[in-house]
């Protein structure tokens, strides 16, 4: 009798359950993927983005949720068209989130975004934010993903997640399934996590599995902390674009000369290029630079080398 009950929920799940043959999976009239912001965020598209505290992860996540819902841009990426956003905080002061979103508007000269974006932060609740990693807190949070909402962003992990061990895949697995399910509603997820002690995302690898993208920020070498916003972005895993699109490169929230501000971006080969031919016009050798910028000596030497061609190298200063 006690096995029963479990005979008949397995028969009940495999009854709903649909496979076909090759033939019949090849002639299925499926939509293309269409691009939400390109070339990394599609449609049904499940991504993450990590960083240590501080780096950039929150300028990173609302500048992403501004362009999708304005059909604009952010750091060479471009929305196709305006989409509905969900943004879901889980830490920050409401109005240090407010003064942010004040900027980005501002930067971006959009004063009017019609209700595509909507915030979901602490402290508007009276009870609370939900935990994530329950089925009762992702009921919560499924009521507001309507049919209007493109792209759901949990800012971050930690703060949503709470229920389980960071480390342990099978206590990510009721998440897992969560992301999964809006997936094949056609919605798009991007989460926002901490980095680990070696760089990577923190916690379980699992969670990486289904991923179509994995975006992780990090300081430049000589960053110096009167730079403000300066970060490297690379895309630790890229599933549909490739070449130039996922090449690494940095970007800088810069003085916009008329007391705005604006972000600058330098693709990350050409950046070290020109710190490489600075330092070596200081006279620094090329040993040392690469120790200082944390590169091989044989990128320096190649650098070096380009430089000397292009003639940007005082030679009086090459030892």
């Amino acid at each position: 009798m006690m096995n029963e009950p479990v005979v008949m929920e397995q028969k009940d799940v495999n009854s709903q359950l649909r496979v076909i043959g090759l033939s019949e999976f090849l002639a299925l009239d499926l939509p293309p993927r269409e691009p939400i912001l390109s070339p990394w965020l599609y449609v049904g598209g499940l991504c993450q983005l990590h960083a240590f505290r501080g780096i950039g992860k929150t300028h990173m996540s609302l500048g992403i949720a501004h362009a999708v819902a304005t059909g604009g841009s952010f750091l060479g990426w471009f929305a196709s068209k305006p989409r509905g956003v969900l943004y879901i905080d889980g830490e920050m002061p409401a109005q240090s989130l407010q003064d942010r979103l004040a900027s980005i508007v501002k930067m971006n000269n959009t004063d009017h975004i019609n209700g595509k974006l909507n915030i979901l932060t602490p402290d508007l609740q009276e009870f609370g934010m939900p935990d994530l990693a329950t089925p009762e807190g992702q009921s919560i949070i499924n009521q507001y993903i309507t049919d209007e909402i493109d792209l759901i962003i949990l800012d971050n992990l930690s703060c949503l997640v709470r229920s389980g061990k960071e480390n342990d895949g099978t206590d990510w697995m009721p998440v897992q399934s969560w992301i999964l399910s809006l997936r094949a509603r056609g919605k798009s997820v991007l989460l926002i996590h901490h980095s680990g002690k070696n760089g990577t995302q923190r916690g379980c690898s699992k969670r990486e599995d289904v991923l179509d993208t994995v975006i992780g920020l990090e300081r430049p070498k000589d960053y110096e902390q009167s730079q403000g916003a300066r970060f490297t972005i690379r895309f630790e895993k890229a599933r549909n674009f490739f070449g130039n699109d996922a090449q690494p490169f940095e970007a800088q929230l810069c003085d916009d000369g008329s007391g705005g501000a604006q972000w600058k971006t330098t693709l990350l080969e050409e950046s070290t290029y020109q710190k490489v031919i600075s330092l070596k016009n200081e006279g620094v050798s090329q040993s040392d630079i690469a120790d200082e910028l944390g590169i091989n000596k044989s990128t320096v030497s190649r650098h070096v080398k380009q430089a000397r061609q292009n003639g940007l190298i005082k030679e009086n200063n090459n030892g």
